[in-house]
């Protein structure tokens, strides 16, 4: 019988890559994909060569299970990156990225997207000094993050950033303070910014028929 591992790192043996959705725990040899290279499936039986179709979704699905994000919204994403101009696919990872979830993780002051969306909901953190308690909130070139002056939210993200084996911290973010935790959006992110390994250009031709 084989190993169970959770249906959040059978999620990553699904896509063939790691997703991250537990945090530092991915780079560590703990991880999942890392212990297990075996085909997906009880008795390991190879599939065949997926169809285009298959590829392009796939690469779709990649993105909305490592955002945390479901299809109305991402349709949505697609919508506001196809009206704007240059790369569509560029465009909508770059959207992606400005996540208020996607910010506070990338910043440290979170273990994981999931973690950050539930310490935003609760209200924890301050952007250029208003409570913003919603996720999908875009962050814009200059605005300021910022934990609140409350004991209890300090300390969550104090003990986050003090995790060993966290991720640098992106170029287009500046990490002002670790305490009280605080940061900055420098610049727009670019394509070279993007930390999930996937090709847009696929996802906008799937989308786009």
């Amino acid at each position: 019988m084989g190993r169970y591992i959770g249906p959040v790192c059978r999620l990553c043996r699904r896509e063939g890559m790691k997703l991250f959705l537990k945090g530092t725990r991915c780079d560590s040899p703990k991880c999942a994909i890392a212990r297990d290279r075996g085909v997906p499936g009880m008795h390991q039986f190879r599939r065949g060569k997926p169809s285009e179709y298959a590829i392009r979704l796939r690469e779709k699905q990649k993105v909305k299970r490592y955002y945390g994000i479901f299809e109305r919204q991402f349709r949505k994403y697609f919508d506001m990156a196809a009206r704007r101009p240059g790369n569509t696919g560029d465009a909508l990872m770059a959207i992606l990225e400005r996540r208020l979830d996607n910010v506070v993780t990338r910043l440290g002051f979170a273990l994981s997207r999931k973690q950050a969306r539930q310490m935003i909901r609760h209200g924890h953190f301050l952007v250029n000094g208003h409570k913003v308690d919603i996720p999908s909130y875009l962050v814009r070139p200059g605005e300021v993050i910022k934990i609140k002056t409350r004991e209890q939210s300090a300390k969550l993200a104090i003990s986050n950033l003090a995790v060993e084996g966290m991720p640098p911290v992106p170029e287009w973010l500046d990490r002002i303070s670790n305490d009280p935790p605080e940061g900055r959006v420098a610049r727009m992110p670019s394509n070279q910014d993007i930390s999930v390994p996937v090709t847009p250009q696929l996802i906008v031709e799937l989308l786009s028929r």
